[in-house]
């Protein structure tokens, strides 16, 4: 059973999000919320699998809901999957930053949220790489990247930067497995060695911080 909070400030989007779940087998809704304050306390009382969680809320929005869910939330933290209106809202780029594992259109039809929400608590991301490496780009050109690599980036390995920039530019792992001659499962193990190593979530976080640093360049993929 998947434990879902439900954050949203329109009640009819909200209420119409919990009657879909609460109607499909192996979804439970623990909790909603109307609000981000609101959002952080849902989550702590009832430390839910996933929180769909909308980011334009008046006060406190989504993306800082997010910070303070996953900084005060105990292991395992809640998978959290951001619903927008717009596939290049510039508060998506800010959610990915702040530790959600992926986004979802709210036009999404039932069977889509569904699936979203299953494969997020499964441990995956939401969206393809390729609509990852589109809004990475779009909002890593805002600002210029670094001259110089971080030291935590030297704690990776020649084969880890190599998957680490082929996952920015937007590839798979069964597609970074072709091009380097390596299995599907190497390519998970150095990923997940990378993510360890530089602390960081989601495959979408390593996706942002191989273009803030520089290490892949939007537009190019390559740094």
């Amino acid at each position: 059973m998947i434990r879902v909070l439900v954050v949203d400030d329109q009640f009819l989007i909200r209420a119409g999000l919990v009657a879909l779940l609460r109607a499909a087998p192996g979804f439970e809704v623990v909790a909603e919320a109307g609000d981000g304050e609101e959002a952080i306390a849902r989550a702590a009382e009832t430390r839910p699998d996933v929180i769909l969680m909308d980011i334009r809320m008046p006060g406190m929005t989504g993306v800082t809901a997010i910070e303070r869910i996953m900084a005060e939330a105990p292991a395992p933290a809640p998978r959290i999957l951001v619903l927008t209106t717009f596939d290049l809202d510039e508060y998506v780029y800010g959610s990915l930053r702040a530790g959600a594992s992926g986004f979802l259109l709210k036009d999404a039809g039932p069977e889509r949220l569904l699936a979203a929400v299953t494969a997020v608590a499964g441990g995956d991301t939401l969206f393809a790489p390729s609509v990852t490496r589109r809004l990475i780009e779009t909002f890593a050109r805002r600002a210029e990247p670094r001259s110089h690599r971080p030291a935590s980036l030297d704690a990776l390995t020649s084969r880890e930067v190599e998957v680490l920039k082929l996952t920015a530019r937007g590839m798979s792992n069964p597609e970074i497995a072709d091009q380097l001659f390596i299995s599907e499962a190497t390519v998970k193990t150095h990923l997940n060695r990378t993510m360890t190593k530089l602390d960081l979530g989601s495959r979408a976080q390593a996706v942002v911080v191989a273009y803030e640093t520089g290490l892949v360049t939007p537009g190019t993929g390559d740094g």
